[in-house]
C-alpha cells in the first residue's frame, strides 16, 4: 500500500507544470521576504531568486548525477519545461512588445544613443574577457559577450547560434553578476551622476540594460524613477536579443576567421 507521501509525490509528478509554477512561486516569495528582511530592499528579490535557483539547480544536479538540475528530480520535472527556451523566449518577446517606441522617442536622442552604447559596450567587454580566458571560437565569444549585456540576451543568443550548455551557463553567470552590481551600486552612485529625474533614469536604464538590476537599484534610490529606467532597459533586452545572434555574431566570426 502506498504511503501518503508516495501519493502526494505521484500527484505532483503527474501535474509537473502546475507543480513547477507553485515551486517557483514559493521560491520567489521567500526571496522577496529575504530581500525585505535581510537587505531592506537593497538587493532586489529577483536577484536573490536567481541565486537561489542556481544553487538549487546545482544541488539537484549533484544529488541525481544528471545534467538538468532540479528537472532530473521526478517531482520537479516540470521545472525543465517551465524554464525551457520556448517559454523564456515567449516572455522576452512579450515584454519587448509591451514597450512603446513613441515613448522612447519622447525621451530624446540621448536615450536612444544610450541604448546602442550600452549594448555594444557590454558586449565588447564580455567578448574580450571571454577571449582572454581561452574561448577563441566565435560562438562562445559571442554568447558570453551577449551574456555580459544581460543574463537573458546571453542564453537567447547562445541557443540561436548553437552554443554549448556550459557556455550558455557562463553567459547567464556574467549577466547575473552585472545585475547584482547594478542593483547594489546604483544607490551609491546616483548622487554623483545626477540620477534624480526621469530623463537621467531613462538614459541610465539604456546604458545598464539589466531590467531587474536597474529596477532594483532605482527602487532603492527613488521608487518614482523605476518605470523610466525599466522602460529603456526593456528596449535594451530586446535590442540585445536582436543584435546578438545576427550582427554581433557575424562580426565576431569575421574578425576571428
Amino acid at each position: 500500500m502506498k504511503s501518503v507521501l508516495d501519493i502526494i509525490a505521484g500527484v505532483l509528478a503527474d501535474n509537473g507544470l502546475v507543480t513547477a509554477f507553485a515551486f517557483v512561486g514559493v521560491t520567489v516569495w521567500v526571496s522577496y521576504w529575504l530581500s525585505a528582511r535581510l537587505t531592506r530592499g537593497r538587493i532586489h528579490g529577483s536577484a536573490i531568486a536567481i541565486l537561489v535557483g542556481l544553487i538549487l539547480a546545482g544541488v539537484g544536479g549533484a544529488a541525481t548525477g544528471g545534467k538538468n538540475g532540479l528537472a532530473d528530480i521526478q517531482v520537479l520535472a516540470g521545472v525543465g519545461f517551465l524554464g525551457g527556451a520556448m517559454l523564456r523566449d515567449f516572455a522576452i518577446i512579450a515584454t519587448a512588445f509591451g514597450a512603446s517606441f513613441d515613448v522612447l522617442r519622447s525621451a530624446g536622442i540621448a536615450a536612444m544613443i544610450s541604448l546602442l552604447v550600452g549594448v555594444l559596450g557590454s558586449f565588447v567587454v564580455g567578448a574580450v574577457v571571454a577571449y582572454a580566458f581561452g574561448y577563441h571560437d566565435a560562438v562562445s565569444v559571442t554568447t558570453i559577450g551577449a551574456g555580459a549585456a544581460t543574463y537573458i540576451v546571453g542564453p537567447v543568443t547562445g541557443t540561436a547560434i548553437g552554443a554549448s550548455s556550459e557556455v550558455v551557463a557562463l553567459s547567464i553567470a556574467a549577466g547575473l553578476v552585472k545585475s547584482i552590481m547594478v542593483m547594489t551600486g546604483t544607490p551609491f552612485v546616483a548622487r554623483f551622476i545626477g540620477l534624480d529625474n526621469p530623463r537621467s533614469a531613462m538614459i541610465y536604464g539604456g546604458l545598464m540594460g539589466t531590467t531587474s538590476g536597474v529596477a532594483g537599484g532605482l527602487a532603492a534610490t527613488d521608487p518614482k524613477l523605476v518605470p523610466y529606467g525599466a522602460m529603456t532597459a526593456t528596449f535594451y533586452t530586446g535590442l540585445g536579443c536582436l543584435l546578438g545572434p545576427s550582427i554581433f555574431f557575424f562580426t565576431v566570426r569575421a574578425l576571428m576567421a
